[in-house]
């Protein structure tokens, strides 16, 4: 399961609406090789399914991503914070054993 924080909610819709996204826009999350740590978050809107997409729903919001990045998300809540120190989406992973100082990049 993948899930949604109320603060990641609030920003998503607020997104949503500024742009003009109607409820077929769903939250992809995916994991590739790179950054600091080794491996490295992606976040986006998108409205295109995709063969083995494994899609979650929480809090009201679809999340969707690839079998493959799955395995390394699992359980993993989507967060958002609007403070001057790391303003922006965040990913609390309890898979990680360590995240770069920036929050963008970690390992397993």
């Amino acid at each position: 399961m993948l899930f949604v924080a109320d603060s990641a909610k609030e920003k998503i819709n607020e997104i949503r609406e500024k742009n003009g996204m109607n409820d077929d826009y769903f939250i992809r999350v995916s994991v590739t090789s790179g950054g600091c740590s080794g491996l490295s978050y992606n976040l986006d809107f998108d409205n295109e399914s995709q063969e083995n997409d494994q899609v979650f729903d929480d809090n009201g919001i679809r999340v969707v991503t690839d079998l493959k990045s799955f395995l390394y998300l699992c359980n993993t809540t989507l967060e958002f914070s609007g403070g001057l120190n790391g303003k922006g989406f965040s990913f609390n992973n309890p898979n990680a054993a360590r995240t770069c100082g920036c929050g963008e990049s970690f390992a397993v």
